[in-house]
């Protein structure tokens, strides 16, 4: 059961309206909706393959602009971490090597994630049109479903508990909020994208 009082206690430490703390909440909020809606839209248009003349081109263009709005979030992650107080009994080296071994897992994921799919398969490349030949069972999706989304979770996680932070908690809170909703509409469609694919190879 949840320690209803301790949770209390611990985000009381939260200053919710400070503007850093807004400005993260909503650059964690922000980048999911953003990709989600500009794939979908390509998906629908091919707009962005027939501007940058390729699709493959198209989504390493969108792939930088996700790498460049992750790293946003991050600073602003960090700068209101380092803007609100920290937890002074979680200010040890106990808990600090806690969060690095916490991040370091999280970094496996996301890493191995990324050479498991490759670049077009990380960033969308099926919402346009490069589909991969099969679904990736290996290392970490073997572990566990959508290893990109938890270990950027986890990474939040253990930054926070490097830092001490009550705000860098619920921060990492608001991040798997974002990309739990972020999974519900992701998973389905692109299902459906792949079982079209196999449609039109039955249909040949």
């Amino acid at each position: 059961q949840v320690d209803v009082a301790a949770m209390a206690r611990l985000f009381g430490y939260v200053d919710v309206t400070d503007t850093g703390f807004i400005v993260a909440v909503l650059s964690i909020a922000f980048n999911p909706l953003f990709w989600n809606v500009v794939a979908r839209w390509e998906h629908k248009t091919r707009v962005l393959s027939r501007v940058f003349g390729s699709a493959h081109t198209a989504c390493y263009c969108l792939g930088a602009v996700i790498l460049l709005l992750n790293c946003v979030r991050s600073h602003c992650f960090t700068e209101a971490m380092k803007s609100q107080p920290k937890l002074e009994g979680w200010d040890c080296h106990w808990t600090y090597y806690s969060g690095l071994a916490i991040s370091a897992v999280g970094t496996l994921f996301v890493i191995s994630s990324f050479l498991a799919l490759g670049f077009t398969g990380t960033f969308l490349g099926d919402y346009f049109g490069i589909l991969m030949e099969a679904k990736v069972t290996s290392f970490p999706f073997s572990v566990l479903d959508n290893p990109m989304y938890w270990g950027s979770t986890a990474i939040y996680l253990g930054w926070s508990l490097m830092h001490a932070s009550p705000a860098g908690l619920l921060l990492t809170a608001v991040v798997a909020i974002s990309y739990t909703i972020a999974m519900l509409y992701e998973g389905p469609f692109t299902e459906e994208i792949y079982r079209q694919k196999q449609k039109g190879v039955k249909n040949k």
